[in-house]
């Protein structure tokens, strides 16, 4: 089984944001899925996609603050034509990611007990942001 869809992320503030059962809803296909793969491209330069911790809010506050030092706004970058935010915007893209790729088993993702799907927002102002989901699977037999 192949299936493919655009899920939409409603515009969110500058920072992290744990995602995981905003995509997992959008996606009731996943339940369906003996064994296979779930593919997210973000399709954005300035937006990222990882995984890290799924319970503690601090660590995504703490990681938008460490973001925020290592990839200041007000570096001389040149690329400058959407504001000051837009460059680190790309570069914190870029170390980060834009797609991750997760098995799936029984329905299921298969993330670790402390794992979630995060959304980094790097514009003050992102906007509406779009994911192309994809999975490949073996569908259960009842």
């Amino acid at each position: 089984m192949w299936y493919q869809h655009t899920i939409v992320l409603h515009a969110k503030p500058r920072g992290f944001h744990l995602v995981t059962d905003e995509i997992i809803e959008k996606l009731p296909q996943l339940a369906s899925v003996e064994v296979g793969i779930l593919h997210l491209l973000l399709q954005h330069t300035s937006a990222s996609l990882t995984l890290n911790e799924n319970c503690d809010p601090t660590v995504r506050y703490d990681m938008e603050r460490h973001f925020m030092r290592t990839v200041p706004e007000d570096a001389p970058y040149e690329h400058d034509y959407e504001g000051d935010d837009d460059m680190p915007a790309h570069i914190k893209s870029s170390l980060l990611g834009a797609s991750l790729t997760l098995p799936i088993c029984r329905g299921k993702l298969q993330l670790g007990t402390w794992q979630g799907i995060w959304f980094g927002e790097h514009r003050v102002h992102g906007g509406t942001r779009r994911i192309v989901a994809t999975i490949q699977g073996d569908i259960v037999h009842e």
